[in-house]
């Protein structure tokens, strides 16, 4: 990897300063807690000699996020929404205020291990043509979790009601760095040069599938992602089997996917999709009513939404985006 300390200057010359080789881009709802490990994780991590900032945004929480990152003070830049909105939007204001030439997306229950920084920047720096470098992440108990996927279609949809996904459609795996089609955004380091030129994340996609679209549309003027497995990074699993916290992410999920593929792929595609996909979690809610400990019920609504995408309050709905489904 390039050196990447600044040049020392004689004394009492005034040089304008430099920007930031790596922005570190934080997005937090209502995580206190985490967002406070995510920080002291980038702390521990973050490599010598390299010039960075550190951007919070701060998602109109209620837990006194905000509060605590004022608390501690130094070099963080606070970044205060008094009007919650989507991930994608969010992503794409850190990386429009940023000034770093990569920007190191981060959600607020994702820390950072030893030396990923520094292996997403040298896997970016060896590729000039790869727009974005992800982790290898890992749940709350150590366990390796998918971090990267090709891209969704008619084809993926097929090989998942085979139940063929976790062979024919997960992209990170192996030991070396390879091509992936899209990345999952918790640990997601961007060329901001290549963000720019397709108008960072589509805000359409309030959660969900703004990365696989950010992914294709970059893919399509040039751009390419990468998996890094030499970079690790653990993103806490807070999503519950409650189906009645879970619903509007489930509707959310669903109504992004069919709003991916209808962007990309036209309406016969998405509607092939949905059945295929319907099919799917059928399938499972079925055999999950006669397991022991089997979210059947979960399973039914996903089987539900996939069909009807537009059906039940969202997580866009409840926090009253003004952005439509099907835009």
């Amino acid at each position: 990897m390039r050196p990447r300390f600044r040049p020392v200057v004689p004394a009492g010359i005034i040089v304008t300063p430099l920007p930031p080789t790596l922005s570190y881009c934080v997005v937090n709802t209502n995580g206190r807690a985490y967002l406070l490990a995510c920080l002291a994780a980038i702390e521990r991590t973050h490599p010598a000699g390299v010039e960075r900032e550190i951007l919070v945004l701060d998602n109109d929480s209620e837990d006194g996020s905000a509060e605590a990152v004022r608390g501690l003070g130094g070099e963080i830049r606070l970044i205060a929404l008094e009007r919650r909105t989507g991930k994608a939007e969010n992503d794409s204001t850190l990386m429009r205020e940023a000034q770093g030439q990569y920007c190191l997306l981060l959600n607020e229950d994702s820390e950072l291990r030893p030396g990923a920084t520094e292996a997403l920047l040298a896997a970016l720096d060896a590729e000039p043509k790869a727009a974005a470098a992800t982790a290898q992440l890992f749940d709350s108990s150590g366990n390796p979790v998918p971090s990267a996927w090709r891209f969704p279609g008619v084809g993926t949809a097929a090989i998942g009601a085979l139940f063929l996904h976790r062979w024919l459609t997960v992209q990170s795996k192996g030991a070396e760095t390879r091509r992936v089609d899209w990345a999952q955004s918790s640990a997601l380091m961007v060329r901001r040069e290549a963000a720019a030129e397709v108008g960072y994340m589509d805000p359409a996609f309030f959660v969900y599938y703004d990365e696989c679209d950010f992914a294709k549309r970059l893919a399509e003027v040039g751009w390419h992602s990468l998996y890094v497995p030499g970079a690790e990074a653990v993103h806490h699993d807070q999503l519950s089997t409650d189906l009645a916290k879970g619903l509007p992410r489930i509707v959310e999920f669903h109504r992004n996917r069919d709003l991916y593929m209808h962007k990309h792929h036209g309406a016969l595609a998405a509607l092939a999709v949905r059945l295929l996909t319907a099919w799917s979690y059928g399938l499972r809610a079925l055999v999950a009513t006669v397991l022991p400990n089997r979210p059947a019920k979960v399973f039914w609504a996903h089987a539900r939404q996939a069909l009807f995408p537009g059906r039940s309050e969202s997580i866009r709905d409840r926090a009253g985006s003004v952005v439509p489904f099907g835009r």
